[in-house]
Parts: structure tokens; C-alpha cells; sequence
């Protein structure tokens, strides 16, 4: 069965088509409009050995909020997709990744109950046209669209660019794990019966 997903989304401020398949080599094809965006999007799928193809289209003379957040809420929806039924699926993923100076973990659990607790703390510098408070924007746009809970926390470091990159990595590293498939389990992982 394959495992992939798509969605197009289309506003009067954004327009993105996204594609992902959870059982890729980590292939990507980003375009944004914001290169600090597509570098962090790109190293994470690939940290989640997930393809992702991804073009998107935005306000960006406004602001970046609306392309980023819209891009949240497509990839959200697609990875959303991609799960099927959940039969088999780990459900959750966590991981510790460190960046020279700087050490990010996080955790999901595929649970069908959004929720996002963001711990980083970065000094509002920005890279190119990507302002580091967009990040937390893009994580609860996809929590919110994928029904996951997901913790984020830069335990240390004060570098925007590598404290924003161990944060998308580490939760590359546990979305990886969350969506692999067990194959001793053959239904969906939860005592209630569904996600």
C-alpha cells in the first residue's frame, strides 16, 4: 500500500501544492519564496527520510506569516493523508539532536489530538526574509492540520540559524520514527481502537 499524500491549498494569499510519501529516500524539491524556510524544510524531510515535494506561492511583499503558515497547514494535511488507517503505525517518535553549539529535542505522538508546547527561545534576527517567530507558526499550522501532538525545546544554544536548524532536524529524526511501520502490530496502536 502506498503511503503518500497530497494537498493543494489555494487563497486569496497563498497558493502551495505540496506531495509527500512516507516511504522515500528523503528526495526534496522546495520552493517557498524564502530560502531559510526551504533549507529548513528540505533538511528536515530528508532527516525523516521522507519525500517531499513542495512549491508554494505567497504574499511575501505582507509579510512571510500567511506562506508559512499555509505551508504548514498543506504539509500537515498531506502527511495527514499519508497515514492511511495508522494500522501498524509506531505512533511515536522522539529524538535529541545536537548542532554545534546548540542542542534541540523533540517528541510527537500521532494522536489525533493536536497540541504543540514550543520551548525556543531565540533572539528575533532575521535570516533573509524568514523571521525566527515563523517557525513556531509553521509547527502548530501543521499540528493543528494533522491532529499530532508534538514537543519542541532548545534545551541549549543562542545561534538563530543553528538553533532553528537542531529544531527542525530533531523533529525530522522523530517523525521518522512515529510513521515507520511495525510490522509485529496489526492494528491501530491505541487501546481505544482509532486515532
Amino acid at each position: 500500500m502506498s503511503r503518500s499524500g497530497e494537498c493543494e491549498r489555494t487563497t486569496k494569499e497563498t497558493s502551495i501544492n505540496v506531495s509527500v510519501d512516507l516511504d522515500g529516500s528523503g528526495t526534496t524539491s522546495v520552493s517557498t519564496g524564502m530560502p531559510f524556510f526551504d533549507h529548513m524544510l528540505e533538511l528536515m524531510f530528508r532527516h525523516a527520510i521522507i519525500d517531499l515535494s513542495l512549491e508554494a506561492r505567497g504574499d511575501l511583499e505582507v509579510d512571510g506569516h500567511h506562506t508559512v503558515e499555509d505551508t504548514g497547514l498543506a504539509i500537515g494535511e498531506a502527511l495527514l493523508r499519508s497515514l492511511g488507517d495508522k494500522k501498524g503505525l509506531t505512533r511515536f517518535g522522539s529524538s535529541l539532536v545536537p548542532m554545534d553549539e546548540c542542542l534541540a529535542e523533540a517528541a510527537i505522538d500521532i494522536s489525533g489530538r493536536p497540541y504543540l508546547y514550543y520551548k525556543v527561545e531565540l533572539e528575533p534576527e532575521p535570516l533573509g526574509n524568514f523571521e525566527p517567530a515563523l517557525a513556531r507558526d509553521f509547527f502548530q499550522a501543521l499540528v493543528n492540520q494533522m491532529s499530532v501532538t508534538i514537543h519542541l525545546e532548545l534545551r541549549r544554544g543562542e545561534g538563530v540559524h543553528h538553533g532553528l536548524e537542531s529544531v527542525f532536524k530533531a523533529f525530522g529524526r522523530a517523525l521518522k520514527d512515529a510513521v515507520a511501520i511495525d510490522p509485529r502490530v496489526k492494528q491501530v496502536p491505541s487501546t481505544k481502537g482509532t486515532l
